[in-house]
C-alpha cells in the first residue's frame, strides 16, 4: 500500500507536488522538483547562438554583395577592393610586422589618453555629484566643449606640447573625458538613499561612505562610462595622429593614401576596428569579473 502510495506522489509530484503529504515520500518530490525546474546548460548553447545568427547572416550578405560588387567591375578595385585582396594585405601586413609595429604606437597613445582622461574625469564627476556649487558652475561648460570639436585644439595642442606623444594623449584624453565624467555624476546621483543613510547614521565619515557605500553602488555607471571612454580613445588617437604626427595607424593610412594603395587602407582600417573590438571586449570582462567580486 505504501509503495502504490509512494509511485502516486512520484506520478503527480511535477504537475501538484502539494498533493502530496506523506513525510516518506515528500523527500523523492524535491530531486523530481529541481530536476523539472533545472535549465539545461547545453540548452543555452543554442539561444546565445541564436542570438548572433542575425548580424553574422547580415554581415556574410554585407560581403557577399561587396565582393560582387568588386569582382564583377560594377565599382572599380581601386575605389572599393575585393574583400579577398583586403584579407591578403591584411595577412601580409600582420606576417612582415608593419600593423603590429604602427598598432603598437596607436595603443600606447590611446591608453596614456585614456588613463589621463580617467584621472581628471572620475574625481570632476563625483565633485559635480556631490556639490551643487560645482555642478552650476561645471555644467554649463562641459556642455558647451561637446560643440567644439577636440581636433580643432590641435593646432593649439601643437604651440603649447609639440608634436609626439604628450599632444596625441592630451587629445585623446579630450575626447575620452565627457561621458566618462556624465556616467560618473550619474551614478552617484541616483544612488538609493537609504544605505547611504543607513551608514551615516552609524557613523560613516565621507572617505568610508564613498569606497564602501557609494563606489560599489555607483560602480556599473561608472564602468559602463570607462567601458566607452576606452574604446573612444583609439578614436582619440588616430585623430591625433592625423593631425600632431605621423605614427601610429594614422600615420599608416596617410603613407597608404599617399600611395594611393586601397587595400592597405582597408587593412588598417580593419586593424582598427580589431583594437577597439579587443579593447571594448577587455573592459566587459573586467566589469564582469567586479561584479562577481562585488557580489
Amino acid at each position: 500500500m505504501a509503495r502504490t502510495a509512494r509511485t502516486a506522489c512520484v506520478e503527480e509530484a511535477p504537475a501538484s507536488p502539494i498533493l502530496c503529504d506523506d513525510p516518506q515520500v515528500a523527500p523523492i518530490l524535491v530531486p523530481v522538483e529541481r530536476e523539472h525546474g533545472r535549465r539545461s546548460p547545453a540548452r543555452g548553447i543554442p539561444q546565445r547562438a541564436a542570438r548572433w545568427l542575425p548580424a553574422l547572416v547580415l554581415g556574410l550578405l554585407a560581403l557577399v554583395l561587396w565582393e560582387a560588387l568588386s569582382r564583377s567591375g560594377t565599382v572599380s578595385s581601386f575605389l572599393l577592393p575585393a574583400p579577398g585582396d583586403v584579407a591578403e594585405t591584411f595577412a601580409r601586413a600582420l606576417r612582415s610586422g608593419l600593423l603590429w609595429r604602427y598598432a603598437r604606437v596607436t595603443l600606447v597613445e590611446s591608453l596614456a589618453g585614456f588613463a589621463l582622461g580617467t584621472a581628471v574625469a572620475l574625481p570632476t564627476g563625483y565633485a559635480i555629484a556631490r556639490s551643487r556649487l560645482l555642478s552650476r558652475a561645471l555644467e554649463p561648460y562641459l556642455a558647451a566643449s561637446q560643440a567644439l570639436p577636440a581636433i580643432a585644439l590641435a593646432p593649439l595642442l601643437v604651440i603649447w606640447l609639440g608634436y609626439g606623444l604628450r599632444a596625441v594623449a592630451v587629445l585623446c584624453a579630450l575626447i575620452v573625458f565627457f561621458p566618462m565624467v556624465v556616467n560618473t555624476a550619474l551614478g552617484l546621483r541616483t544612488l538609493d538613499p537609504e544605505p547611504v543613510d543607513a551608514a551615516r547614521v552609524d557613523g560613516a565619515d565621507r572617505w568610508s561612505l564613498l569606497w564602501h557605500i557609494e563606489l560599489p553602488l555607483a560602480l556599473p555607471s561608472i564602468l559602463a562610462g570607462m567601458r566607452t571612454g576606452l574604446t573612444l580613445s583609439i578614436t582619440g588617437a588616430v585623430v591625433g595622429e592625423f593631425v600632431l604626427g605621423d605614427r601610429g595607424l594614422g600615420g599608416l593610412l596617410i603613407i597608404a593614401r599617399g600611395n594611393f594603395d586601397t587595400p592597405l587602407v582597408f587593412a588598417t582600417l580593419l586593424m582598427l576596428v580589431v583594437l577597439a573590438a579587443a579593447m571594448y571586449g577587455i573592459a566587459r570582462l573586467v566589469e564582469r569579473w567586479l561584479s562577481y567580486v562585488e557580489e
